[in-house]
C-alpha cells in the first residue's frame, strides 16, 4: 500500500493486536528503508462498532515522509 498509493492504515484491539501491528510498522519500514523510502505512524484512538457493541480501537495512519 505504501509503494502504491504512499499511505496505509491499520485498527487493532486489544494489547496483543496492537503490539502485533506496531511490530508489522517497524518490519515494514526496514523493508521500505532499503528502497529508499521513509515512513511514519500517527497513532490516534477511534470508536467502532463490533457485534452491535462500541468498542475503542487504536488507529495506525501509516505515510511517507
Amino acid at each position: 500500500m505504501i509503494r502504491e498509493s504512499g499511505m496505509a492504515e491499520v485498527q487493532s484491539i486489544g494489547a496483543g493486536a496492537t503490539n502485533q501491528a506496531i511490530k508489522a510498522v517497524a518490519i515494514a519500514r526496514s523493508y521500505l528503508h532499503e528502497e529508499g523510502i521513509d515512513i511514519v505512524c500517527v497513532p490516534s484512538f477511534i470508536d467502532v462498532a463490533i457485534d452491535e457493541e462500541e468498542r475503542t480501537a487504536i488507529r495506525l495512519l501509516i505515510e511517507r515522509r
